[in-house]
């Protein structure tokens, strides 16, 4: 079957889509850890942050320019929102897909782990 997230871009998988263009996927996480947890992921399977280099820079800007637009749809920009990328498994990385999750909808505490 593969990687997970490549699956949801090819459609294979269902998934609540809120934003999609050329080169990004948004969707609702389905284990959400906030009101608002939406993963942005490139539709370009890259595994990990570890793994980009700077040939990526394009795809990284806009992975993170995707990642602003939907929390400014999502209505997360007046108070606020945070990206997040887990880098590997002792960063916390359960696919390995890169991607930025976009949590809002509370205040969010910190240190966050």
């Amino acid at each position: 079957m593969g990687c997970l997230f490549c699956n949801i871009v090819e459609k294979k998988i269902p998934a609540a889509i809120v934003h999609e263009d050329e080169h990004t996927l948004a969707f609702r996480d389905i284990n959400p850890v906030a009101p608002t947890h939406v993963l942005v992921i490139p539709k370009k399977h890259v595994a990990a942050m570890h793994d980009t280099s700077p040939a990526d820079a394009e795809l990284l800007g806009r992975l993170f320019t995707a990642a602003n637009g939907v929390a400014r749809e999502l209505g997360l920009v007046d108070k606020g929102y945070r990206l997040v990328v887990n880098d590997g498994a002792d960063g916390g990385q359960s696919v390995f897909h890169v991607h930025v999750h976009v949590l809002g909808g509370r205040s969010l505490a910190w240190p966050p782990g």
